[in-house]
């Protein structure tokens, strides 16, 4: 009886093994890089990184304090931005708020500035006092 081969997947376009990285999680598709030459070439193109990349990623850097054009010419690859905004979290609104990717999901994180917290009574010295600390920002 002949053993009928299924296939090499390493025979498929480097596109279509992009397209199936992609439909992973930015986590995987650095594990698979490992992998296999094939699978390391697909995850480095922007198609799968502009998947993990947020919808709305743009807008978001078009926020931030320094201009759009001065994060977004720094890097190569999306993958590279994808990396930069997990690692190096931007100031956007004028700096009362901060954005960055959780990077095994890509889930979006921010970090709010307390003055803009509603806090009940907060304007009351009795209920509430805002302390000024020189070592933060």
């Amino acid at each position: 009886m002949a053993v009928e081969s299924c296939g090499d997947i390493h025979a498929l376009p480097e596109d279509c093994i992009a397209n199936a990285i992609s439909l992973t999680s930015p986590k995987d598709a650095c594990r698979l890089s490992a992998v296999a030459s094939t699978f390391r070439i697909a995850s480095l193109y922007d198609t799968v990184w502009d998947r993990f990349l947020p919808s709305d990623y743009r807008d978001l850097i078009s926020r931030a304090a320094g201009g759009p054009e001065s994060l977004l010419s720094k890097f190569r690859s999306k993958k590279d931005l994808y990396l930069h905004l997990c690692d190096h979290p931007i100031l956007i609104d004028g700096g009362r708020k901060s954005f960055s990717l959780e990077k095994c999901s890509g889930k979006k994180c921010y970090m709010i500035a307390a003055r803009d917290l509603y806090i009940v009574w907060s304007d009351t010295p009795q209920y509430w006092r805002w302390i000024s600390l020189p070592e933060s920002r």
